[in-house]
């Protein structure tokens, strides 16, 4: 079991642990498609952030039994973004039209202490740091300029409130920040359906390829069937009187991401607000998978409150963006859940390849501080109250007030130790997949 006060865990134990606790989370998903993993594995393997970043369920099985001096009944029961690393923040067109730098990709979406969000990315922190070969005290100056930063910003909202209104767009950020939104300006709905649609007379289908299969009839009726049944999940309010959400094609897709490997997928191709082609927009239909958190977080009544994992993770994205995609929403399959949201081309990851020095990492930091606090205490005005109980921010305040800096302190030790063990863990995974030990990937030579 990982202990802060405990040197960095090598035994045959430890990775053991990681190879059942990878096993436990993935196995019916490695037995239906086990290539998928191979290759999820394969990208694990390329470096300590990698696994990191495909290991969620292992930080949690290792988080939830440490003591936690900041949780309560109220602060252990937040909407968090469940993955939360340095490589899911990016760009998005909100409802309003307005392009907004935000915690992105809420697969892992869950209730739980709102301090296993704030852990992880500064754990993705010091892995980013260490693999950029920075010193030990630069990384713990810009973990705790992250938690400050978010420490702060919860106490803006407690005292101002506001959390609804905030976001970080082009008119409230600088630098690196700023410049990934301006490059999202220059993205255009155009040039994406060009590069995955085809004309056939006056149709426009999508393009045959590696992530795109034909469907036949019976799977083709299972699957628009499923599309109408998600039409009715869309709130009324969000729904574009405009628009007929007629589709105008549908294939099958592979998994997106690390994260979502063996998930069955399919893209649709839908009539826009009118009946020009450059309007057009394509869907994503993807099956939810079980939330790290939900491993750990044994509240019968939280899961209760979903329908499935689709279902959860589209209540989630709603709970922890302000302003999110109205074409959001959930339908099943086979008795499997499935989310649907767009496929926007206004989509802009932010890219730490160019942030090398702790002079240009540290302003980001501010602004991933800022917007893990504005979804994690905005989540109470787009969710169910009976899950989250009264103000988030108001109950983050009270548990940080006067102890700010012993928390940002705590928060430092834990990335530095816990980054520590993840470089140990990413050199035993490799050395148990390469060796046949996961038994749902083992080659056909193993």
């Amino acid at each position: 079991m990982f202990d802060l006060q405990t040197p960095v865990d090598r035994s045959p134990a430890r990775q053991e642990l990681i190879v059942s606790v990878l096993d436990d989370a993935f196995s019916e998903l490695m037995s239906e498609a086990p290539s998928a993993f191979r290759v999820k594995f394969r990208k694990m393997a390329a470096n300590p952030f990698a696994f990191y970043r495909g290991s969620a369920a292992l930080f949690y099985a290792d988080v939830a039994p440490l003591e936690d001096p900041w949780a309560n009944a109220r602060t252990s029961r937040v909407w968090i973004q469940g993955d939360l690393h340095a490589e899911n923040f990016g760009t998005y067109m909100d409802s309003t039209g307005r392009f907004v730098f935000d915690v992105n990709d809420f697969d892992e979406a869950y209730l739980g202490h709102f301090t296993w969000d704030v852990l992880r990315l500064s754990a993705s922190i010091a892995l980013l740091g260490w693999q950029k070969a920075l010193s030990d005290e630069d990384i713990s100056a810009l973990v705790a300029r992250y938690v400050n930063a978010y420490v702060s910003q919860v106490a803006q909202f407690a005292v101002h409130g506001g959390d609804s209104e905030f976001s970080l767009k082009l008119d409230t950020t600088d630098g690196t920040v700023h410049d990934v939104l301006q490059r999202a300006r220059l993205n255009s709905r155009a040039d994406m359906l060009l590069s995955m649609t085809r004309s056939e007379g006056y149709r426009r289908l999508f393009r045959e390829g590696p992530r795109a299969r034909r469907l036949g009839d019976e799977e083709r009726e299972k699957v628009m069937a499923a599309y109408r049944r998600y039409l009715e999940t869309i709130p009324q309010d969000q729904r574009y009187s405009s628009m007929s959400y007629e589709v105008k094609d549908v294939v099958g897709s592979g998994g997106f991401g690390i994260g979502s490997a063996g998930l069955p997928a399919y893209t649709f191709l839908v009539e826009g607000q009118s009946e020009a082609w450059d309007n057009d927009l394509v869907l994503s239909m993807k099956q939810g998978n079980v939330a790290a958190p939900s491993r750990v977080v044994k509240d019968p009544e939280i899961m209760a409150a979903f329908e499935h994992h689709g279902h959860r993770t589209a209540v989630s994205q709603r709970a922890l963006q302000a302003h999110a995609d109205p074409l959001l929403g959930h339908t099943e399959i086979d008795g499997k859940g499935f989310v649907v949201s767009e496929v926007s081309p206004y989509t802009n990851d932010l890219d730490w390849g160019g942030l090398t020095e702790p002079g240009d990492i540290a302003p980001v930091l501010d602004y991933l501080g800022r917007a893990t606090a504005k979804a994690h205490c905005v989540s109470d005005s787009h969710a169910d109250d009976a899950l989250t109980g009264s103000q988030v921010e108001e109950a983050l305040s009270e548990v940080l007030a006067g102890r700010e800096q012993e928390f940002v302190d705590w928060c430092t030790a834990f990335a530095h130790a816990y980054a520590a063990q993840v470089r140990t863990d990413y050199a035993l995974f490799v050395d148990a997949f390469r060796n046949n030990r996961i038994a749902g990937v083992r080659s056909s030579q193993g």
